[in-house]
Order: structure tokens, then sequence, then C-alpha cells
């Protein structure tokens, strides 16, 4: 059986990494979400787990853990799959295709029919591995949908009837209505809680938010895998008990990495690098008693003292592993960290999935995995960074500590008071040779470069009304989107999709980079290192070979940043340099825009 469950995590995640590759960048963002929702699929294990713990080991307590590990998965299918939902909604405008909403609707009708076949035959174990298969199937299916953008809601409510189906499957083979108050609790306390996240989170609070679900889905697998290691829904063999540790170990090491990565988002920490005394050798360190804990576990000889030493073991160290790593990680880093967070979310469940010998848990877990592990990839490609040296903390330092060089561009305004002297400086020296305003209503092609900036400053609804007036003097307006712009895959997409901006109208890099040399005007709102030139010629600092947008070949170019220091990578930007063609309009975006604004 454990080869046969260890081959469906590899099938599993094989085909999702090969299906998950053809979702286009636009989507990420409700990417991440939708598999933070199929990360809930935990709740399968600790349905199971709560089952066990009242109708066999009579446990009060255990019933109470189990219930909260319920809870916390139905906070990741329920928050995950809304929140998914109301982001494609603003994406896919036209969702004309109605046949396959009854096509879901026959092939729910077809699950529930065979559940009820199962049941009546005593619980068949071939029609519960047919209806595992079908319902794996389907997840695939709704993943397939989701790489077309005018199709994507339907596959995120494919998904979501997948994941529904499944917990009424397992509620039948496991008969866990013996166990119905604590599960009852659990599932209306999820469903509560998720709802309430989903309908109150804005569009700027994404990346918290999916580091946040990661975080609880990672607990959850925590849980399920401490249940099976203490013999609860798992066995005493070596099998069980190694994937049990590794599922408590990574589920921890998940839960913390992504509560400091929420942390840090939401400015409750400091967003900068936090390195302390000997903090590579605590990292190592930390991960090798993990991996210690490990191999004892499934080498001695099982017994409940050694599981209960193990288990607290390995929840400490995994647990300081995962704040260790991610309070290293800067804002530079943080689209990578947030994807790898979320590629262990599933991985998890995964692993959790085979401690207790669960095909839907492994398999959709392996598909989660391979999503997450997919976009970390993209990542680690699009900041020219490699995984291990993030995974051992080496992240990029430098936030600022270049001098930096007085700008040689026209400033045209400042509405900060940051760099004041340098800044007020050059206004008095210089003034722009034309006037930028008529190079705007004169633009016939136009390109937006987005940034973090735009999001900090929710400047995205000015961003479309600037877009809109331009359009207005006959401007074409297209929007060019780093992979890396934000602090997650996608989320640049999401906040002017938000604004009504047309996703045709959004370019990946390697399409509109040709482009920029032909364009009348750039218009840079809250970007800086993803545009940096720095980058193709500055050997030794961290963004150097990096992929750019190549904004600096524009003949005019109109930044709309808050000052004019180094972005997260601590390099200074030759833009600022050029002594013709740029404009500076310096503050905080949405004030500037709307100066501008009421000037054209």
């Amino acid at each position: 059986m454990e080869y046969i469950l260890v081959s469906i995590f590899v099938i599993a995640s094989i085909v999702g990494y090969f299906l998950i590759k053809n979702v286009p960048s636009l989507l990420h963002t409700p990417l991440m979400s939708g598999m933070n929702a199929l990360s809930g699929i935990t709740v399968l294990g600790a349905l199971v787990a709560t089952t066990l713990s009242v109708t066999v080991n009579n446990s009060v307590m255990g019933g109470i853990i189990g219930a909260v590990a319920i809870a916390l998965a139905m906070i990741n299918v329920v928050g995950g799959f809304v929140v998914t939902h109301k982001m494609l909604k603003m994406i896919a405008k036209d969702n004309s295709k109605k046949w396959i909403y009854l096509a879901i609707g026959g092939f729910a009708l077809v699950i529930v029919a065979l559940v009820i076949l199962m049941a009546c035959m005593g619980n068949s174990p071939l029609l519960y591995y047919i209806l595992c298969g079908l319902l794996s199937v389907g997840v695939l299916a709704g993943i397939a949908l989701l790489s077309k953008v005018q199709l994507s809601v339907m596959g995120n409510i494919l998904s979501a009837v997948c994941m529904v189906l499944a917990i009424v499957i397992t509620a039948v083979k496991y008969g866990i209505f013996t166990a119905w108050i604590y599960i009852l609790l659990g599932l209306l306390a999820g469903i509560a809680v998720g709802l309430y996240f989903a309908l109150k989170v804005k569009m700027i609070q994404m990346p918290q938010m999916v580091a946040l679900l990661n975080g609880l889905g990672g607990l959850a697998s925590a849980i399920v895998g401490a249940f099976a290691m203490i013999d609860i829904g798992g066995d005493t063999g070596a099998f069980s008990c190694v994937t049990s540790i590794i599922a408590l170990s990574v589920g921890m090491l998940t839960l913390i990495g992504s509560l400091v990565a929420a942390g840090k988002l939401a400015k409750i920490l400091p967003q900068k690098s936090v390195v302390y005394k000997g903090h590579q050798l605590m990292t190592i360190i930390s991960l090798a008693v993990v991996a210690v804990c490990i191999v004892l576990f499934g080498v001695i000889p099982f017994s409940m003292p050694l599981a209960v030493v193990m288990l607290i073991v390995g929840t400490l160290f995994s647990s300081f592993f995962g704040y260790i790593f991610a309070i290293r990680v800067g804002g530079a880093d943080m689209p990578i960290t947030i994807s790898l967070l979320n590629s262990l979310s599933g991985v998890a469940g995964a692993i959790a999935g085979l401690a207790i010998k669960d095909v839907l848990l492994v398999s959709v877990g392996g598909i989660v995995g391979a999503s997450g592990l997919l976009l970390t990839q993209i990542m680690c490609k699009s900041m020219n960074r490699k995984l291990s040296t993030i995974l051992l903390g080496k992240t990029s330092l430098t936030e600022s500590g270049h001098p930096q060089s007085q700008s040689s561009a026209s400033i045209v305004d400042n509405q900060s008071q940051v760099d004041s002297q340098p800044v007020q400086q050059i206004i008095k020296e210089q003034q722009p040779t034309l006037d930028p305003i008529q190079v705007l209503r004169n633009a016939r092609d136009v390109i937006i470069v987005p940034g973090y900036g735009m999001a900090i400053a929710q400047a995205q609804h000015l961003v479309k009304e600037l877009a809109d007036k331009l359009q207005s003097n006959g401007a074409k307006i297209r929007y060019a989107v780093h992979p890396v712009a934000g602090r997650m895959p996608g989320h640049m997409n999401v906040l002017l999709c938000e604004a009504n901006v047309d996703y045709e109208d959004l370019y990946e890099m390697e399409v509109i980079n040709p482009d920029f040399a032909t364009a009348d005007a750039v218009i840079v709102v809250g970007a800086n290192d993803v545009l940096n030139p720095s980058a193709r010629n500055a050997e030794g600092t961290p963004i150097y070979g990096m992929p750019i947008l190549d904004v600096d070949k524009c003949s005019n170019i109109f930044i709309f940043n808050y000052d004019t220091k180094p972005g997260y990578a601590g390099v200074d930007n030759p833009i600022y340099h050029r002594t013709d063609g740029v404009y500076m309009y310096l503050g905080n975006a949405s004030d500037t825009l709307a100066q501008v604004l009421s000037q054209l």
C-alpha cells in the first residue's frame, strides 16, 4: 500500500505541475488562493482523526484538538475558494460557457450516486478508490479550466464541488457521524471564519491573506501528523512513523514561516531582513535536529514515550527553523517565500495523507505542492535567484546601504519630505526642458508599469482613470507587469483588474519588452528594481542578471515613486541620472497622479 500511495503522490504532482504550467501569470494570485483552498483537503485527515479519538480512544481532548484541525482546514477551504471566486469574477467578466455548469452538476450527481452505492455495498474499497480517482481527475480538470481566463471561474467552482464531495465520501466511509458534535462545531467554526476573512479582505491585502492561509493549512496538517504519531489514524510501522513526523515538521515550519511572512507584509514585523549573530548556523542546526528526529522515529521501535518526545522536539525545532528562515527574508524575496510556503502547505497535507493512508489527501496535496513549486521556480527565474540560497537564508540583505547619487532627471513635482535636501536642490538647479503634461497629451502609445508602491498608495483606480483620460485623447494603453512586481505572484494583475482594467491590456514582460523602445511614453507607478538597468551590468549586486522591463529604452519616462531611494535590492537606479526625457513626480502616488489628472 505504501508504494501505491507514494506512486499516487508522484503522479499527481507531475500531472498537476504540467497542468498548472499552462496557467497564465495574470491568474497566479487566484491560483495561489485556489491552492490554499485545496490544501484544506487536510480536513479529511482531521475528520478521521477526530472520529477515532472520540470513538476508539474515548478522548475528549482528542475530539477538541480534532475539531480545531477541522476548523483550520475549513478556513482554508471556504476562505480560499470564496476569495478566488471574487478575484476571478473581476478578471473573467464574460462567462458564456453555461454548458460547463451543467457538466459540473452532472459530475456531482454521478459521484453522489456512486457514494450511495458504496454505502449500500458495505463501503466497498473498490468503489472508494474509483471515487478518489474521479475526484482527483475533477480537481485536475478544474486546474485545466483555470488555465483559460474565460473558463477560470468554472474551474474554481469545479474544484470546490470536488472538495465538498470529498468530505461527503470521507464521512460515509469512516462513519464520522459518531463524533458529530466535535465535527459539526469544527465545520461551522471554520466556515464562519473562512467566510469572514474572504468577505472582509481587500485586494491589497491578498499577499498577507495567502500567507495566513498557508500557515493555517500547515497547522492543520501538523495536527493530523501529530495524531498519526501517537497511533491515531496511522499505525506503528516505520513508514507511518516517518511520514507522520515529516508531516508534523513541514506543517509547523509552514505555520511559523507563514505567520512571519504575514506579519512582515502587514507591517507588524520589520519588512527588512532580520539577521541574528550565528543566523546561518542556527538555520542549519535546527534543520539537522529535525532530520535526526525523523530518522530516529523511523528506526527505533515505536513506543508512546518516544512518540511524545519526538513530537515535542520535532515541533520546537521545525517551528524555530520556520521562524529563523522567514525572519531573514526581506521584501525583495517575499514573492519567492510566499510561493514556497504555498507549496509546503500542500506537501504537508500530502505527507499527512501518506501517514494515515488517505488517497485523496495524498493526490490533492501533491497537486498543491506542485503548484507552489512551479510558482517558486517562476519567481526564482524572474529574480535570478537560486532556491537553495532562499532555503538557507541567504537573502538580499542590502536594503539601502549604498550611497545615493544625486539625480539628474527633471523633477517636476515633489509631494514628499523624504530626501528633501537633495531633491529641493535639483528642483532649483533644473527645470524640465519640455512640458511633461503636453508630452502626455501628445502620446499615442503609452505603457504603464505598476509596482508595489502603487499597492501601498492604493492608486490603482487613479492609474485606470489616467489611462482612460489618455485613451480619450487617442492613446493606446498597455500595462507591463513584471512577474515579481508586488509581494506575491500576480499581485499587480489583481489590483489592476479590481480597478476594471481589462485583462487583455495586461502584458507579460517577455511580450512587451521589445515595444518600450518605440513607445511614446512610459508611466511608472511605484516600481524600481524591476526596471533598474543595473541588472544588466552591475555585477555583484543583488539584482545582477535579473530579467527587467526595458523601461530605460523609452524616450519619455514618467515616474510616480515615493522617493529616489534605491529599491529593496539597495541598488541605485541609473534612470534617475538621465538628463532628458525623465519626469519624476515624487511623493504618494495617489496625490501625484491626482495632480497630473487635474492638469490633463
